[in-house]
């Protein structure tokens, strides 16, 4: 196998289950890895790590790197050029007569297909985050008209921390009417009114790993992120944006097969959209692959070249966003499981 080392703290973690914001992982060979760090992470390091050497580096990890590479007379080592800085990597490899081979997304490219193992974990990620979604409707039912999306992006936080046994995925996007049209939407002082349309996308984490979905909503005493098919909105142009993205979302859900391409998954959901006229409203790639990090491998893009393989989890999100009008999305987690498309908790 090749030699590499990796500085990311989710890159660290799926190699060796512990990680911390100052470690360098040095794989030398299949028999041989070292786990460099200071004196601060030290005791819960070698009480967690198994699979690797770990050193007390005393805070200069890139000395103790080359020291190590050089008494293994590597000739060649991967790394990773989007994890290191150029001032860390000059600092590593200056007059090391060794090829540093760069392999962008080193680290994701093996996390790609999880393993059983990390499915069923997923899977619970995605439990928690549809629990949480139904206690944020609990919230708007209750106190959530009249507040504010500031307030409600709080409201949201709290929600899926669920008293703090959840941590978030991302910062939740908590977007009302024209907001929505925004698809990374920053929380306003904009309040919540009856009828209004709310977009929630929102994720937690289970043993690091993390969930993503994504609701719109017409905001009622009932509020409720229920079924997506059950969604009713008064307005029937809202009602007709909506029913053309759960539409485009269907569609890409039914081309998930293995072997199939992502732009193909893509195509699907972006021909529906661009059929029903609202195609330059998509302003998006179809999904992303979501594991340890909230975006991974693979893109659901028409650009992407991957192929749909067992293990691979993904979000499957289109959708339709008119500029100070409002915005439409939908996002479910889908999973390769014994060879067939499992959409995670659907429903709620």
């Amino acid at each position: 196998m090749s030699a590499y080392i990796l500085q990311n703290e989710n890159a660290l973690y799926y190699e060796c289950a512990f990680s911390c914001d100052n470690a360098l992982f040095l794989r030398i060979s299949t028999d041989e890895a070292y786990f460099l760090t200071d004196g601060r992470y030290i005791t819960e390091a070698v009480q967690i790590i198994k699979n690797a050497q770990v050193i007390d580096a005393n805070r200069d990890l890139v000395k103790k790197a080359r020291a190590i590479i050089k008494k293994a007379r590597l000739k060649n080592i991967i790394f990773d050029p989007l994890e290191f800085s150029v001032a860390r990597f000059d600092a590593l490899s200056k007059n090391l007569n060794v090829n540093f081979r760069a392999q962008k997304n080193f680290s994701q490219i093996k996390r790609m297909v999880k393993t059983p193992e990390e499915l069923k974990i997923i899977e619970i990620a995605a439990l928690k985050g549809q629990e949480a979604f139904r206690r944020f409707a609990q919230i708007i039912q209750e106190r959530g008209f009249g507040k504010s999306e500031q307030e409600l992006h709080y409201e949201a936080q709290n929600a899926m921390r669920d008293g703090g046994k959840n941590k978030l995925s991302f910062s939740p996007i908590c977007a009302i009417n024209e907001n929505a049209a925004k698809p990374h939407s920053l929380p306003s002082s904009k309040t919540l009114k009856k009828g209004d349309l709310l977009l929630l996308d929102a994720g937690v984490k289970y043993r690091r790993y993390c969930s993503d979905r994504t609701r719109t909503i017409e905001a009622q005493k009932s509020a409720a992120f229920d079924d997506k098919g059950t969604q009713k909105f008064k307005d029937a142009f809202r009602q007709k944006i909506y029913d053309t993205v759960l539409k485009a979302q269907e569609a890409a859900i039914k081309t998930i097969k293995i072997g199939v391409k992502a732009s193909d998954i893509d195509k699907a959901a972006r021909d529906v959209i661009e059929k029903a006229g609202f195609g330059k409203y998509f302003i998006h790639s179809t999904g992303h692959g979501v594991g340890l990090d909230i975006h991974e491998l693979p893109v659901i893009s028409p650009r992407s070249a991957a192929l749909i393989q067992e293990g691979m989890v993904f979000t499957v999100e289109p959708g339709i966003y008119l500029p100070n009008a409002f915005g439409v999305r939908i996002e479910d987690m889908a999973a390769i499981t014994e060879g067939k498309v499992k959409v995670l908790h659907e429903n709620g």
